[in-house]
C-alpha cells in the first residue's frame, strides 16, 4: 500500500471515526467503526497515564523586563538595527528599542480577527530584510461565522507598515475563533513555513487533505506554490507540507540538524513535538496521546499505520507556545537544546539534547504563562509571559545566565 493511498483512508474515515468517539463516554467498542483492518495500534493506557512535572531547573538566570503591561504578546522578532517587535494578539505591533518600549503601537497593522483565539500572531522578517524591508505577518481574519489564517507580507521601514498583500488564506472558512496555528518560519530552501489549526470543532478535517485545516503549509515568498511540493493524492491542496496536526504553536528550523522542528497542543494530554517531514501525516485525530475534555476517549490508538510518531508528547498537556532552539555563546551547556513555553503547566521548558535524542527535561520561570520563546542575537533568551483573560500585565523578558 503506497503513502498516498493510506492517506486516502485517513481521510475517508476519519469522519466516522470521530463520530464513533464523541460521546461522553469511554468509547473505545465503537471508535473503530470505518477504519481499515489492523490499521491502528499503541498502547491506549498510555492516554490518561500522567507523567510527573519536569523537575526546576538548576542554572540560575539573570531576568531582565524589557517591556510590561502587554496584552497577550504573542510573538517576538528582532531587526538588524536592534528593534525588537512584540505583537499583541488584539492586533497591535509594539517596538522595544534601546531597552525600551515605544509608548505608541507600530502604524500599518492589518485588520484582525481578534476574539477567541485569534488576533496578530506572528510577525518574520525577510532573510534580505536588510535590503528589502519585507517581513510577513499571520493574524485570524474575518468574523464568527467566517474566519481563518491569514498570511501577508508588507513592507516595514523602521516606522510604520504599508504595502500589505494578501499571500494566503486558510480554506474553507470555519465556525467560531480556535486553533489557528499562525507560527511562521523561512526555510533553508527560501521557503516560507507555516502552521494552521484544524479549527477545533474540525478534527476530522486535518485528515481532509482539501482543506488546510492541521497543516504546514510551503510557500513560495510570492505566495505561489513550489513546484516540489510534496503530492497528498487527488484533490489535494498542492501548498501541503504536512498534515493531521491539531493546533501548532511552535515551529522553529534547526539549521546544525537539518530539523524543522514543530509542537501541537493536545486536547487532555497529548501535547507533542514533531520532527516535520514532507508528505507525513502526524495522525491526530485518529491517534494521540491524550484523551477529550470530557473525558472520553478521541480515539484508542496512540499509533497509526501511516502516521508518524511524535518525537516527544506531554501527558498532561503543558499547552505549549512558542519554539526556539538554542544556538548561542551565553549558555554553554544549552547548545542545540529545546525550548518551550508553557501555557497550562505555566514555565519555560528546556528540553536537553544529546545529538538528536532527548537526555531530560528541566522548568524555568515556574508559574509564568509563556507564549513565546526566541534566542536574540546576543545570545540571550527572550520570552514572553501574558494573562490567560487578557490583562494588561504581559511582558517581554531578557533571559542571561547569573
Amino acid at each position: 500500500m503506497t503513502l498516498t493511498l493510506r492517506q486516502t483512508i485517513l481521510a475517508g474515515c476519519a469522519a466516522l471515526f470521530i463520530a464513533g468517539c464523541s460521546d461522553s463516554n469511554d468509547a473505545v467498542a465503537s471508535a473503530g467503526a470505518g477504519l481499515p483492518p489492523g490499521g491502528g495500534g499503541g498502547d491506549s493506557s498510555l492516554q490518561k497515564k500522567l507523567a510527573p512535572d519536569a523537575p526546576e531547573g538548576q542554572l540560575a538566570l539573570s531576568v531582565e523586563t524589557l517591556a510590561d503591561g502587554l496584552v497577550n504578546p504573542w510573538s517576538i522578532s528582532f531587526f538588524p538595527d536592534g528593534t525588537i517587535l512584540v505583537t499583541e494578539r488584539p492586533g497591535r505591533i509594539r517596538a522595544v528599542r534601546n531597552g525600551a518600549l515605544e509608548a505608541e503601537p507600530i502604524a500599518g497593522a492589518p485588520e484582525v480577527f481578534a476574539e477567541g483565539q485569534g488576533g496578530l500572531f506572528d510577525i518574520l522578517p525577510h532573510p534580505d530584510y536588510a535590503q528589502n524591508n519585507v517581513i510577513f505577518m499571520s493574524y485570524a481574519y474575518g468574523s464568527e461565522d467566517a474566519n481563518h489564517l491569514r498570511v501577508a507580507r508588507a513592507i516595514f521601514d523602521g516606522e510604520a507598515i504599508s504595502n500589505l498583500e494578501v499571500i494566503y488564506d486558510a480554506k474553507p472558512p470555519k465556525e467560531a475563533g480556535y486553533h489557528f496555528g499562525g507560527r511562521l518560519v523561512w526555510g533553508p530552501d527560501d521557503k516560507l513555513y507555516f502552521t494552521v489549526g484544524e479549527g477545533s470543532r474540525y478534527k476530522e478535517k486535518a485528515q481532509d487533505m482539501t482543506t488546510s485545516y492541521g497543516a504546514v503549509i510551503r510557500l513560495n515568498e510570492d505566495g505561489s506554490v513550489p513546484d516540489d511540493n510534496p503530492d497528498f493524492g487527488p484533490g489535494a491542496l498542492p501548498e501541503l507540507y504536512s498534515k493531521g496536526h491539531r493546533n501548532p504553536q511552535g515551529l522553529a528550523y534547526d539549521g546544525a540538524r537539518d530539523i524543522l522542528w514543530e509542537h501541537e497542543h493536545g486536547a487532555m494530554g497529548g501535547d507533542e513535538i514533531n520532527i516535520i517531514k514532507p508528505g507525513a501525516n502526524y495522525g491526530w485525530p485518529i491517534s494521540t496521546y491524550g484523551i477529550d475534555y470530557n473525558g472520553a476517549r478521541i480515539t484508542p490508538f496512540t499509533e497509526y499505520e501511516g502516521t508518524e510518531q511524535p518525537f516527544k508528547y506531554w501527558t498532561p498537556s503543558i499547552a505549549p507556545s512558542g519554539l526556539a532552539v538554542y544556538r548561542g555563546d551565553l549558555f554553554g551547556d544549552w547548545q542545540g537544546d529545546l525550548l518551550v513555553g508553557a501555557l497550562a503547566r505555566t514555565a519555560l521548558h528546556r528540553v536537553i539534547m544529546e545529538g538528536d535524542k532527548e537526555a531530560g527535561e528541566e522548568r524555568y520561570l515556574i508559574g509564568e504563562r509563556v507564549r513565546d520563546v526566541r534566542v536574540g542575537p546576543d545570545g540571550a533568551i527572550y520570552v514572553t509571559t501574558e494573562d490567560r483573560g487578557g490583562a494588561p500585565v504581559g511582558k517581554l523578558l531578557r533571559l542571561t545566565p547569573q
